[in-house]
């Protein structure tokens, strides 16, 4: 893999130049000095005296020498996960979740709640509650490096309450939720939001293993099914970005054209069980009664694996992926029952000038958003925003 981070040796780009050198000792851990210096473009006393302040902040951690190799025993250099934490926060339609992952990306004590009708002023008061428990588990050290709160939800969570289920309030007791300033207030903590397919994405970016790949289509399924693009290694501005991908419009085989989200995500499923005669189910999906629920899992992950296939299509016409990654709160067995069905249906559908890109099994799971709204904020706060992994 070859990484093309490029800093800034002028005097007043100091804080450019930090961003980069913490972006290279993140993405390549053990990374030394040279290795970073090489990389960025700095000179070699720039780099050092950069490393050496980012060392004293506590922001990394030097591990021990290299000996007997070529040349100067190297240091390698490793984020300090203790360096700085970040809340990360999911609400939506039917459940929230409050995680806390520190500066390396690690997510650590995550709690979800779900709901069959959620009361709309009451959810952020439950969750600034599960802030407030969070908080309190922590360290006096490690509150003093909470940075704050990366919030995810739905981009019109008001807009689509009817297709969630969610029958008992009108739409204008979500539209006034106003969800970051009021989790702020409630907290005293800085919230930045992030849409939830994009932090999703993030997440999946950040769990894929080296080399990763340079561009993919993340499809989310969840009560809708949420999406994001990783272009050009993902990492620069503009390279991992929220996508529509369950508005992507197709044929179901009926009359009428109809969208992913109707047909792929687990609200799809919910209203399957539902007309079969089925017990809805409800809580969290790997909790469900997959057994019982048989009947409808079949057709589900048939109908679902084709319309994913067909969106799948839609994405690669327009932009050139390596594969479609499919995750979410689904146990492992469903979700292996649904990705052989897209991959089927995507050697089934007529190609023009090329194959159709694979879909692949996602690393991160239900806690994605939650986890990547976390990432997101934390990355925008100490990363270089000009990384751009190039896989070789």
């Amino acid at each position: 893999m070859q990484v093309m981070v490029r800093g800034v040796a002028q005097s007043g780009v100091r804080l450019a130049n930090e961003r980069t050198v913490l972006g290279l000792i993140a993405i390549g851990p053990g990374s030394s000095n040279a290795d970073v210096a090489r990389l960025s473009g700095l000179g070699a006393q720039t780099t050092s005296r950069i490393v050496s302040e980012l060392e004293e902040r506590g922001l990394i951690l030097r591990g021990q020498v290299l000996r007997g190799r070529r040349g100067q025993p190297a240091t390698p250099l490793f984020i300090n996960p203790n360096g700085a934490f970040c809340i990360g926060v999911e609400i939506g339609w039917r459940h929230f979740e409050v995680v806390l992952v520190d500066m390396a990306g690690v997510s650590v004590r995550p709690t979800r709640q779900y709901f069959d009708q959620p009361d709309a002023d009451a959810l952020l008061q439950q969750v600034a509650a599960e802030v407030a428990r969070l908080r309190e588990s922590l360290t006096n050290e490690q509150r003093e490096h909470l940075v704050g709160i990366g919030l995810s939800s739905p981009t019109s969570i008001e807009k689509n309450l009817q297709p969630a289920g969610v029958t008992d309030q009108p739409p204008q007791a979500w539209d006034r939720l106003e969800l970051k300033s009021r989790l702020q207030a409630a907290t005293g903590l800085p919230v930045e939001w992030y849409n939830d397919g994009h932090a999703a994405t993030w997440a999946e970016l950040i769990a894929q293993p080296h080399p990763r790949m340079r561009s993919f289509a993340h499809f989310q399924i969840g009560i809708a099914v949420g999406g994001g693009l990783v272009l050009d290694g993902g990492f620069g501005e503009g390279g991992c970005r929220p996508a529509e991908l369950g508005a992507i419009m197709i044929c179901d085989g009926l009359v009428a054209p109809s969208f992913v989200h109707y047909l792929a995500s687990l609200g799809s499923f919910m209203r399957a069980a539902e007309k079969a005669g089925l017990p809805k189910p409800s809580g969290a999906p790997a909790d469900w009664d997959w057994a019982a629920l048989e009947p409808v899992v079949e057709p589900w992950t048939n109908c679902a694996g084709q319309a994913l296939a067909r969106g799948i299509m839609s994405v690669s016409a327009v932009i050139d992926i390596e594969a479609a990654v499919i995750d979410g709160p689904l146990p492992d067995a469903i979700a292996d029952r649904l990705l052989e069905r897209v991959n089927h249906h995507l050697q089934q559908l007529p190609t023009i000038t090329q194959r159709p890109p694979p879909a692949v099994k996602g690393r991160v799971g239900s806690v994605g958003a939650s986890v990547g709204a976390a990432q997101l904020l934390l990355f925008d706060r100490f990363f270089s925003r000009a990384w751009n992994l190039m896989a070789t």
